[in-house]
């Protein structure tokens, strides 16, 4: 029995865990980091549910927008300077 768990303790797939959890085999800033990615997603999906719903974005004065006969061009540098900026500050609130 004890060769089994130590030949499963030396295999490359638990050493790779192990290198994932830290050598101590602590878990949880693995788990905080799932957590943390699961919520970014759960943000990510409402955004993009009441994204259509927003009228001001796509539609600013400064997005630049040209239709022509068989030809549309549309470019939302402000919407993009706009969403970069609000990015920018919750990138800095959070990393404090």
């Amino acid at each position: 029995m004890d060769t089994i768990e130590s030949a499963a303790h030396n295999s490359l797939a638990y050493k790779k865990l192990q290198g994932i959890a830290g050598m101590n085999g602590d878990w949880s800033m693995f788990g905080r980091v799932l957590i943390a990615v699961g919520l970014l997603l759960v943000v990510l999906g409402i955004i993009l549910v009441f994204l259509p719903k927003i009228p001001f974005i796509g539609r600013l004065p400064g997005d630049i927008y040209i239709k022509k006969e068989g030809f549309v061009f549309y470019f939302p540098i402000t919407t993009s300077i706009l969403i970069s900026l609000i990015l920018t500050l919750l990138f800095y609130i959070f990393r404090k």
